[in-house]
Parts: C-alpha cells; sequence; structure tokens
C-alpha cells in the first residue's frame, strides 16, 4: 500500500513537471480574441440553431454565435412561442435584431462568450499540453498517433467543461433575451447576475445544463486536435521535418480551419440539444426527450438547424486562436539548434 502511494505521488509529481502556464496565457489570449472578434455572428448562430424550423475571434463572430443558438432553439411553425421572435434566414434574423434591440443587440451575452472562450482555450491548452508533454515524457519529436492525441484531449475537453459549463449557460440565457418590450429582456442584464439568478431559481442543476449532452460534445475536441495534429505531423513528414517542426501562420490556419471544419460538421448535432436544454422559453424532460421531439416535430434537419453560420463563425474563430496560440508559443519557447531526429510512440517504448 505505501509503495502504491509512492507511486501515485512520483506520478503525480512527474506530471506537475510537465505544467508549463504559457499555454494556459497563449490559450486564454487566443479565446478572448477570437470571441471578442466575432460574437455578433456567434449571437446569429444561437438563434439560428432553433429559429428556421477563444477573445479576439469571439468579439468578431459574436453575432453569429447569438444567430446561432437562436436558430437552434427555434422548433419550427408547429411551435410558437410568444417571447421567441420567428426568422425566416440570416438575413432576416440579423435585421430583425438590429431593428428590435440596435447594434447593441447582437452583442447580448457577448461578456459570458468571452469569458468562456478564454477560461475554455486556456484551460483546455494548459490540460492538453501537459498531458500530451508528459506522455511524451518530455521530448516533443515522439509522434504519439491519432488515438492518444483524441484521448488526451478527451480528458482535456471533461476537465474544461465541467469548470466553464455554467459560464456558458448564462452566455445561452443572455442571447435568448429577446427585444425590449419583452418580459424576459430584462430578466438578466450581466453575466453574473445572470450566473446568480440561474443558480438561485434552478440551484446547481441549473448551471449545469446541457452538461450531459456536453460530455457527448467532448469528441468535437478530441476530432478536431486528432486532425489539427495529424495534418501537421503528416505535412512536416512530407517535408522530411521533425513533427514538431514550427510551421508559417498561414499553414497553421488552414491545418486550424479544416480541422474544424471536419469536427464541427460531425458533432454539430449535440450543440442544437444542449443549447435546447439550456434555454430558458422551453422545458424539456432531459436529453433523450429532446433528441425525440426534435426528430418528430423536425426531422434530421433540426439536428443541423444553424449549421451554416456556425461554420461562418468557428472556422475563423478556431484559425484566429490556433495563430494567436502558436505565435505567443513560438515567442515563449526558445529556438532549437538542432532536432532530434523523428521518432514514432513504438519505438520510444
Amino acid at each position: 500500500m505505501e509503495s502504491s502511494n509512492k507511486r501515485v505521488t512520483s506520478g503525480m509529481g512527474s506530471l506537475m513537471t510537465h505544467i508549463k502556464l504559457e499555454h494556459m496565457a497563449a490559450g486564454v489570449t487566443g479565446g478572448v480574441v477570437s470571441s471578442l472578434a466575432l460574437h455578433p455572428l456567434d449571437l446569429l448562430k444561437v438563434r439560428f440553431q432553433g429559429v428556421t424550423g477563444g477573445v479576439v475571434s469571439s468579439l468578431a463572430l459574436h453575432p453569429l454565435d447569438l444567430l446561432k443558438v437562436r436558430f437552434q432553439v427555434d422548433e419550427g411553425p408547429n411551435h410558437k412561442h410568444s417571447a421567441r421572435p420567428q426568422y425566416r434566414g440570416i438575413i432576416h434574423a440579423f435585421r430583425t435584431i438590429v431593428e428590435s434591440d440596435g447594434w447593441k443587440g447582437l452583442y447580448r451575452g457577448v461578456t459570458p462568450n468571452v469569458t468562456g472562450a478564454g477560461v475554455s482555450w486556456g484551460l483546455y491548452f494548459l490540460f492538453y499540453n501537459t498531458t500530451k508533454t508528459y506522455m511524451q515524457d518530455g521530448d516533443t519529436t515522439i509522434n504519439l498517433g491519432p488515438g492518444k492525441h483524441m484521448f488526451i484531449a478527451s480528458l482535456a475537453g471533461l476537465a474544461t467543461l465541467t469548470i466553464a459549463n455554467p459560464i456558458w449557460v448564462s452566455k445561452t440565457r443572455m442571447c435568448l433575451q429577446y427585444g425590449t418590450g419583452s418580459p424576459a429582456n430584462a430578466q438578466f442584464v450581466g453575466m453574473w447576475e445572470t450566473l446568480y439568478g440561474v443558480y438561485r431559481l434552478e440551484g446547481v442543476r441549473g448551471l449545469y445544463r446541457g452538461f450531459l449532452p456536453g460530455v457527448f460534445g467532448i469528441s468535437h475536441g478530441a476530432l478536431q486536435f486528432m486532425a489539427y495534429e495529424e495534418l501537421k505531423t503528416l505535412y512536416n513528414r512530407h517535408r522530411n521535418q521533425p513533427i514538431d517542426t514550427r510551421l508559417t501562420s498561414l499553414e497553421y490556419l488552414t491545418f486550424a480551419a479544416l480541422s474544424k471544419m471536419f469536427a464541427a460538421a460531425t458533432t454539430y448535432p449535440y450543440q442544437v440539444v444542449r443549447s435546447r436544454l439550456q434555454e430558458q422559453h422551453r422545458n424539456y424532460n432531459g436529453v433523450w426527450d429532446c433528441i425525440k421531439q426534435i426528430w418528430v416535430f423536425e426531422g434530421l434537419y433540426g439536428y443541423y438547424k444553424g449549421l451554416i453560420p456556425n461554420l461562418l463563425r468557428v472556422t475563423p474563430a478556431c484559425a484566429i486562436t490556433f495563430i494567436v496560440y502558436e505565435s505567443i508559443i513560438t515567442a515563449l519557447t526558445p529556438p532549437k539548434d538542432k532536432p532530434p531526429a523523428i521518432k514514432s510512440s513504438a519505438s520510444a517504448q
């Protein structure tokens, strides 16, 4: 028993030596920049996911995120809710929001969006790179392979989701406050008030609405990081370079965009389910009830509402986040004189 405890302590100590806070700092910066840049698109994305029957990128694309959430919760003409407007498309939704709430309406929920992006990307990169470096035993030239990359990304995603889920609940609630004349409009005026209001009315359970589909959604990050790592590895091998060779900003942008589009299109239905469970205007009897009702009333199309504004938002947002992240890591990491030869995980054992 004592030797077992020593091994656990030794393992934890070894893991702690691989923690590098620059990964967290770079991730926070990239997430905040992208969130601030793209928040209006984010708003449109949220609303469209139910309507049509990272900090830099978030600000620019938040309107798409808002549209996405609003489209996600729209159940089509068969379900009418007085508090929820009906949108006929992205342009109509954009125009309706501006006419009802002004240009500031496109930035409803921007504070939790930017906060959530910064916290999530910062923690994700920290957890991911710490675990990855630990499994490589500090040798970044070792190729772990797609399976281990997905496993590491899943662990990082679960830890990040557990911490950040309340922030995303507050973002969804704020994005779904419609119009100045709606009673829901005055319900929450800020992120902290929203978090407190949800906790006061619904308890801890309210802060973790959508957590279960979020767990399923961890596969999104796992697929994205697996694809991103494999694209970089294959590209460097094609150039006969070590797999940890630094790339250009354009190359990082290309691989980040391709991996994000692949993951987003593959795992999108869970985002629709999560947004509907987090919405304040509609109650479902759990995840499976939500999935069933979407299928019965809207068919397969219902699971992909808001996909276009989502792709328009997340692709550039992810590209911005990864470019900022890789640029900061490059600036903080001392250059190597002569990179060691390429190794594989099999040969390293």
